[in-house]
């Protein structure tokens, strides 16, 4: 009878532990690891002539990791920069090209008052008041036309000068895109090309993500769905190499709009049935949770 009643014991001792670790490993959900991915093309044609990018380091927004052949760019601004110079010479010098005509007006205005004065003392006739009028309205026409002509000319060739200044901006554009950066802060998981290979536009560079702020994304049934919340607290968990489970803090940064069915990869198929909803945890990596890590999640 002790012996028995001793077994009893131990027995319940036994199925009290396990109803606890299951209850302390059961999760809501399951799913993968992921990042924010980046693949990184060329945006320009030429050589690389430089490529400081290494798989598996990180790298900050904007900093420069290499550099493709910009001559062609450099020669084209150059020349451009030569038109520009060249038209704003064609550029006429109004002053001078209508001072003999201002000259001759104001001749012509002072023989006019001197006529005038000689008419009032009954010296001459006004005939040649008459005259000089007509000349002085003459060459005011001639001295407004070379003004509007040059004006023309001028705008004409301001307008080509700023026309050629487009062009040289979208060189610039293009001579920009020859210096690569980082286009987001984190790590290059996978490196397509080498230096002194040849880039072209649409040719893909390097692929980046980022591992500092990762997510998982797990599935769950439509009774769980009122739940859960955007914005709502989690806790994601991964399994580490001493058995033991490895937790972060998760926050639901998206839930699907439409079911689904479960994806084949994780699931039987008697449970590939159910339809599912797709929910986001992103939660802050310390180095510990890699792409493509299964993990579950447990909703607070």
């Amino acid at each position: 009878m002790k012996r028995s009643f001793f077994y009893l014991i131990i027995i319940s001792i036994i199925l009290n532990l396990n109803s606890c670790k299951n209850k302390e490993d059961s999760a809501d959900a399951y799913g993968v690891i992921e990042a924010t991915e980046i693949s990184i093309s060329s945006e320009a044609n030429g050589r690389l002539l430089s490529f400081n990018v290494e798989e598996g380091k990180e790298y900050q927004k904007g900093e420069l990791l290499g550099c493709i052949d910009t001559m062609v760019y450099s020669l084209q601004i150059q020349q451009l920069e030569a038109s520009i110079k060249a038209a704003l010479a064609k550029r006429p010098d109004m002053p001078v090209q209508i001072k003999a005509l201002q000259d001759k007006l104001e001749t012509l205005q002072i023989e006019h008052s001197r006529i005038q004065n000689l008419i009032s003392a009954q010296a001459a006739s006004t005939q040649k008041l008459d005259e000089i009028t007509a000349e002085i309205k003459i060459t005011q026409s001639q001295i407004d036309a070379i003004k509007s002509t040059l004006g023309t000319t001028n705008t004409s060739i301001l307008e080509e000068v700023e026309a050629i200044r487009f062009q040289k901006l979208q060189l610039l554009n293009g001579l920009s895109k020859c210096f690569l950066t980082a286009p987001i802060n984190g790590t290059v998981i996978q490196k397509y090309i080498q230096e002194n290979e040849l880039a072209y536009v649409g040719k893909p560079l390097y692929k980046m993500a980022d591992l500092k702020n990762m997510f998982i994304r797990v599935y769950i049934t439509e009774d769980m769905l009122s739940s859960i919340q955007l914005g709502g607290k989690a806790t994601v968990r991964i399994d580490q190499q001493d058995g033991e489970l490895k937790t972060f803090e998760g926050t639901v940064s998206w839930i699907s709009s439409k079911s689904e069915f479960t994806p084949k990869m994780i699931q039987t198929k008697k449970e590939r049935a159910n339809l599912v909803y797709a929910v986001k945890v992103s939660f802050t990596n310390d180095g510990s949770a890699k792409i493509g890590m299964p993990g579950d999640v447990i909703f607070k």
